[in-house]
């Protein structure tokens, strides 16, 4: 049995007019079954409104199903005594990391999950140490998190989640709001949690560069998972990504273009050094 479980999972909310009337359902969710194993890396991509997040907010049991399971470590997330134990188990990071950040100080910011646990205070610590030590923000533990940049802050957030040592983190968008320098430290701590910690991530994204290192992609689409395979098996499928109104990583999309010119490649290519070594450049192979 895999860390997180959905059965036939539905969420349907209903949609209601300026007044407040209801004028219909929709289905955000619509029989998704999901299977995660502890320690595996798992990108969720897929446009806006096409339900990625709501599942997200599923697992940490921010929503509850209309039809259907979700079992968080075995635990089913629509019991109220499991609640607790489940967002402990499953850790949650948004989009705004100021959301998220609520200490003065950013020691005390992350110690302040540990300290609702009833943790004792040098455990709490303890902990606080290791979890800013494993998103590179030790330096800055004594800094107010008002004067970091936006991917520190976020960094800040993800160390305050592993403060509670989750099993899982549940990462939406959560570098939606960063340039790019910010979007590459926070996903460079998320890939040393999970190669290093073991930490189970589930990060969704709409940055295609992201979801390179997962261990597998699902691709959702109007409350489905429609695709779903390696990064190399979903960036091979050029495509069907472009019919779903998705992005591809830009390498992926040159290669795809000259393999259609007739340039003899693989497809799913996904990193430059692939590509030139692809091309016969690597090692000093090809000349002129």
């Amino acid at each position: 049995m895999g860390i997180i479980e959905a059965k036939k999972l539905i969420f349907e909310y209903i949609r209601r007019d300026e007044e407040g009337n209801a004028e219909g359902i929709t289905r955000a969710i619509d029989e998704v079954d999901l299977d995660i194993r502890q320690g595996e890396f798992v990108a969720i991509l897929g446009h806006n409104g096409s339900g990625k997040s709501t599942l997200a907010k599923h697992i940490n049991a921010i929503l509850y199903p209309t039809e259907g399971i979700v079992l968080v470590d075995g635990k089913d997330t629509r019991a109220e005594e499991n609640i607790w134990e489940i967002r402990q188990r499953a850790g949650m990071v948004f989009q705004n990391p100021d959301n998220q950040i609520i200490g003065q100080v950013v020691e005390e910011d992350v110690g302040f999950g540990p300290e609702n646990m009833g943790i004792p205070t040098k455990e709490i610590w303890e902990r606080v140490e290791e979890s800013l030590k494993a998103v590179g923000m030790y330096e800055f533990r004594k800094h107010s998190p008002n004067k970091l940049s936006g991917g520190q802050k976020q960094r800040v957030s993800i160390a305050g989640v592993i403060a509670m040592h989750p099993k899982c983190i549940i990462l939406d968008e959560p570098t939606a709001m960063l340039d790019p320098n910010g979007r590459k430290e926070v996903i460079r701590a998320v890939r040393a949690l999970n190669q290093v910690e073991g930490v189970t991530i589930l990060l969704i994204t709409h940055y295609m560069e992201e979801v390179i290192h997962a261990d597998r992609v699902l691709v959702m689409e109007k409350g489905r998972v429609v695709l779903q395979g390696t990064p190399r098996e979903i960036f091979s499928q050029v495509e069907t990504l472009k019919e779903l109104r998705l992005d591809v990583p830009q390498v992926t999309l040159l290669a795809h273009a000259l393999k259609e010119k007739g340039v003899p490649l693989p497809d799913g290519i996904l990193s430059i050094p692939e590509l030139v070594e692809a091309l016969g450049y690597g090692n000093g192979r090809r000349s002129g």
